[in-house]
């Protein structure tokens, strides 16, 4: 499912916003050796853009600031991580899935967790990183070497047979269960929640694109988030770009449907048709209760 990568700003090339997030904070500031005068150049150029980068996010940070919470809001985030979960796992009570862990023979090694971070797409790597860097010592940092050994591969080397008792068992600590939201909402939610609302989309949008991010991930590749929005674009224009909000979600759903039957010629995509289009077809572009939708052949209605 997921892949690794970059994240991007809205309306800004893949190759140039993956350069503006690769590039560590104040680096166009850090004082540099004596060099040429071209080298000079290029770090003046780097400097600039730098800049307006940082420019171009205050004015987003703006735009933001001025809307309505959308998804954000803390019942439409709660009713968010619902539908996620019951195409993830099956049940809308996503706080009952922290633990979960399963290969699902999708190329993607062990999926994990709220959110399915997959030990083959960096995500769980992350998780398991960034939680061990506040947590040392804990149940999975013996892991680590493994996790990197087979991230971006669908192997199990150096993880079987301990690793998922391991999973399940940290999975009991508020503490893992802490870092599992955190990481959900600072590579998935928080992201496709600002991209959403700089194209102009109200909370139905603002869900789309965090479905989306969570299933394709916020990759480079051609399946990824990202290059999924790009083909978007070429049909349909964005609401902040002057087009109708209906007909470029319309757009997106098509896009994206096509672009989990290229990957995965069998996978169901319920979490499209009989959810997320079903909603659209509604005219529910605020994403209000009570709604009621299938997955994989499974009725729910949340009011």
């Amino acid at each position: 499912m997921k892949r690794a990568g970059v994240l991007f700003l809205a309306g800004v090339p893949v190759v140039a916003t993956a350069v503006y997030f690769v590039l560590p904070s104040g680096a166009a500031d850090a004082p540099a050796a004596p060099t040429s005068v071209g080298a000079q150049s290029s770090r003046d150029d780097a400097k600039d853009r730098a800049e307006q980068d940082h420019q171009k996010q205050d004015e987003d940070d703006a735009i933001i600031a001025s809307l309505p919470p959308g998804l954000a809001a803390p019942d439409r985030k709660e009713l968010a991580h619902r539908l996620v979960s019951s195409a993830e796992h099956s049940t809308t009570d996503w706080r009952s899935t922290y633990g979960i862990i399963e290969d699902r023979d999708d190329d993607c090694g062990y999926t994990a967790g709220i959110i399915g971070f997959c030990t083959g797409t960096h995500d769980l790597l992350t998780l398991v990183e960034h939680y061990t860097g506040s947590h040392p010592g804990n149940g999975l940092a013996r892991y680590l070497p493994a996790l990197r050994k087979v991230d971006d591969t669908d192997s199990h080397e150096g993880l079987d047979p301990g690793f998922t008792d391991a999973w399940k068992a940290e999975s009991e600590l508020p503490e893992f269960r802490a870092a599992q939201e955190e990481e959900r909402d600072r590579v998935y939610f928080e992201p496709a929640v600002r991209l959403a609302k700089l194209d102009g989309l109200g909370t139905l949008g603002q869900f789309v694109y965090y479905d989306a991010m969570v299933f394709h991930g916020t990759g480079t590749d051609e399946s990824g988030f990202y290059a999924l929005r790009e083909r978007v674009l070429k049909k349909a224009k964005t609401p902040a770009a002057g087009g109708s909000e209906k007909a470029y979600l319309d757009a997106f759903l098509d896009v994206r449907r096509a672009t989990m039957l290229t990957r995965y010629p069998d996978r169901d995509t319920s979490r499209v048709d009989t959810a997320q289009r079903r909603f659209l077809q509604a005219g529910n572009l605020g994403l209000d209760t009570p709604l009621t939708w299938e997955m994989y052949g499974d009725s729910y209605t949340l009011s």
